[in-house]
């Protein structure tokens, strides 16, 4: 268990150490990374392209706004299911070829959604795209860790995070012109090919990663001298939740990154009819300054919580304290989250002209700053504290994460019907706020919960 009398690493730990982390040049991992990268907006990117497709999907298959929006309630938990299979799998056959899996999955499940003829057909074949597409993250935070050591990882998951999140802004505004232009279709196939050129990049540029002897294969090939098909529980991943720090941190970023999906999802029912924008190629544009704000936010945010962890460490004399990192979230999580998406609701409802397209346009650019500052160091605590099972857990986070944003997304148009703009903003806001406060909890008490429930955290050594 790592907790604040952590013992410093011996010489030949140090050599074994750093070996591991050896075996890709600065240059491969880079080229990694960027791989990981693209294959991880692919969960977020299926969601967040429905965004201004909801009206147009709504009309072709003679349905209504509510209904067609649970495609988006559906993909989230859709992709809880998949992060906890994939990330099972991927811990025991390896992460090369359960991104490959997944990738064969998504493009199949594209050209099934962009062919749909009913509500239903759709609800189904995005179903199976989003369980195709959600290896992206978890998977993906497991490649990070197997191949950056710790003072490294917040400034490479800066970089993921920061593509994950502009992708999921990015998503709304190709997807609306492509809708626009063309076809809400199109943008099904689009994903088709998109999917098809990560499975082709994987392939050719992406090498396993798993740390040596570190898959279930290995060990079972060990212990039997041969190899064979093990059915795997992929729900076993949420006993990680006994442990407080991870169910806290998880439960957080669910409360957070929910004020993107109140801005985003609606966004033409908000945005749109304030400034009377039918436009879907415009509506999708919208979305463009929260991604902006997540890319300065996820990169400033992992390179900062980088530095806290090495400087507080040697303050103390070399002693690690994993819950360092999270000190890194506490703008973005007290002020910039919920101040942003409060002054935005006010700001839609009460104000008009210039003034309020200004006033909006900053809080979107805010809110992505400050999900992404929570985001990245509160994902890289989980992935230090257990480290072994980096894809397991993330896997366990996300699946918490989505069921939050799955349920409160139903309820955020018909809320707005009811409750108004405003009102329904705020109560975001204030869901992030109480999130926040289980961060604080971990940040404060964190070597005391660990100790409570011992999970076989990761030390210093193996780090």
């Amino acid at each position: 268990m790592a907790s604040e009398e952590t013992p410093l690493l011996t010489d030949q730990a140090v050599i074994d150490h750093e070996a591991v982390y050896k075996r890709f040049t600065p240059g491969h991992k880079r080229i990694i990374l960027a791989i990981t990268a693209l294959v991880a907006t692919f969960p977020v990117y299926t969601s967040g392209m429905f965004v201004p497709l909801i009206p147009q999907i709504a009309r072709d298959l003679d349905s209504t706004p509510s209904v067609v929006s649970l495609a988006v309630s559906l993909s989230v938990l859709a992709n809880a299911v998949g992060s906890l299979t994939w990330a099972s799998y991927s811990g025991f056959y390896g992460r090369r070829p359960i991104l490959l899996l997944s990738m064969l999955t998504l493009a199949v499940a594209s050209v099934g959604s962009g062919s749909a003829s009913s509500v239903p057909s759709l609800l189904i074949w995005r179903i199976i795209q989003a369980f195709g597409a959600a290896s992206g993250l978890s998977v993906g935070i497991a490649v990070l860790a197997d191949i950056y050591k710790m003072e490294e990882r917040g400034t490479a998951s800066g970089a993921f995070f920061g593509a994950i999140l502009f992708g999921m802004a990015l998503a709304p505004t190709i997807a609306g012109a492509s809708a626009y232009y063309w076809s809400w279709r199109t943008t099904q196939y689009q994903l088709f090919w998109a999917a098809a050129l990560a499975f082709i990049l994987t392939y050719q540029f992406q090498p396993e990663t798993s740390q040596p002897g570190a898959r279930g294969l290995d060990k079972l090939i060990e212990k039997e001298g041969r190899s064979r098909w093990v059915w795997l529980n992929p729900f076993k991943n949420i006993i990680l939740l006994r442990s407080p720090n991870v169910l806290f941190i998880s439960l957080a970023e669910g409360c957070v990154v929910i004020t993107d999906y109140v801005l985003l999802v609606p966004i033409a029912y908000t945005f749109g009819q304030k400034y009377g924008i039918t436009n879907e190629a415009i509506i999708g544009a919208l979305c463009i300054p929260v991604g902006l704000g997540n890319i300065i936010g996820s990169n400033l945010a992992g390179r900062y919580s980088d530095k806290l962890v090495i400087s507080l460490r040697e303050r103390r004399g070399g002693v690690w304290v994993p819950e360092d990192r999270l000190r890194a979230t506490l703008l973005g999580g007290i002020i910039l989250t919920p101040c942003s998406i409060l002054v935005s609701g006010f700001a839609i409802q009460f104000t008009e002209g210039r003034l309020s397209i200004i006033i909006n346009t900053i809080c979107l650019v805010l809110n992505g700053v400050g999900v992404s500052v929570v985001f990245n160091p509160a994902n890289a605590y989980l992935v230090d504290i257990l480290h072994d099972r980096s894809a397991e857990v993330t896997s366990a986070n996300m699946a918490v994460r989505c069921v939050i944003v799955a349920v409160l997304v139903g309820f955020i148009i018909p809320s707005l019907e009811t409750f108004g703009v405003a009102a329904t903003f705020a109560g975001a806001a204030g869901i992030s706020w109480l999130g926040y406060g289980l961060i604080c909890l971990v940040i404060v008490y964190g070597g005391r919960l660990r100790a409570w429930v011992d999970l076989g955290f990761s030390t210093q050594q193996n780090n």
